[in-house]
């Protein structure tokens, strides 16, 4: 080889490792740039909130978004832990870092959007009045002068605080730490009717049938999502992928049916 052929290759070879480190690079600039997963996701529930997140009678914790926590965690490749908080203080809870996300049944709401980001909807809600079957209340109109409970920081409540005129007609208006209580006092006869989440309702009616009536008309439409704390995008980026893929799969559907009988999951986009 000559000199000049020698010289050719040379700058073969060092144009050649110039293109390689340059690809090089930018790959590991898009890496570094890639948000770090988390190690773990802490999700704050209520654990009386059946069928969303509840203990069974071994003390377990299960339900349908402990089902869904799983398969999403599953997707994303993060463990999930579901812990227990007073659901009236879960505001604080995520602003303290204590949990890192609100997931149990969570309504989305414009007073809750500005101190939480949300996760795509992933389940659709209604808010209804429940009475017992044999009651002689048959209209939602009837229970002004009749009481009435909800639970505390629920959206029960504040679709109430929206309409103080139907509220203020209750003889009594009545707001519990957790749902369970609401209907232990509509079965006791000390309470006339129960505000609350359809998705619930209809499950305590699925455990005792013909025990309770919906009364007719909706109080107030309402999706579920999880609750993040202000500005972590990257957490709700990474929530949304994973819901994303677990309604493509059917597992969504599969997780609803299972709970509810009937597929409530909200359609990704």
């Amino acid at each position: 080889m000559n000199w000049k052929k020698m010289a050719a290759a040379g700058l073969l070879a060092a144009g050649m490792a110039v293109l390689f480190a340059g690809c090089g690079g930018s790959g590991d600039k898009k890496a570094a740039d890639a948000p770090k997963k988390p190690d773990k996701i802490v999700a704050g529930i209520d654990d009386t909130f059946a069928p969303m997140g509840f203990r069974d009678e071994n003390g377990e914790i299960v339900g349908f978004d402990i089902d869904m926590g799983k398969a999403v965690s599953k997707e994303i490749g993060v463990p999930i832990e579901f812990k227990p908080i007073d659901w009236a203080s879960k505001e604080s809870e995520i602003a303290s870092g204590r949990i890192n996300v609100i997931w149990n049944g969570l309504t989305v709401t414009e007073e809750r959007k500005k101190v939480l980001d949300y996760t795509d909807p992933y389940l659709n809600n209604k808010q209804v009045f429940v009475v017992m079957n044999d009651s002689d209340i048959t209209d939602a109109k009837q229970l002004a002068g009749k009481r009435v409970c909800a639970q505390e920081g629920s959206t029960s409540q504040s679709a109430m605080d929206k309409q103080p005129e139907v509220r203020d007609s209750f003889s009594v208006w009545k707001l519990y730490p957790d749902f369970t209580s609401c209907f232990m006092d509509l079965e006791s006869g000390r309470a006339d009717a129960v505000l609350g989440d359809s998705v619930l309702i209809n499950y305590y009616m699925q455990k005792k049938p013909g025990q309770f009536r919906v009364l007719p008309g909706v109080v107030a439409n309402e999706v579920y999502a999880v609750g993040v704390k202000k500005g972590d995008k990257a957490l709700v980026d990474l929530l949304n992928e994973g819901f994303k893929k677990v309604e493509a799969s059917g597992e969504a559907s599969k997780i609803s049916e299972k709970w509810f009988g009937t597929d409530l999951s909200v359609k990704a986009k």
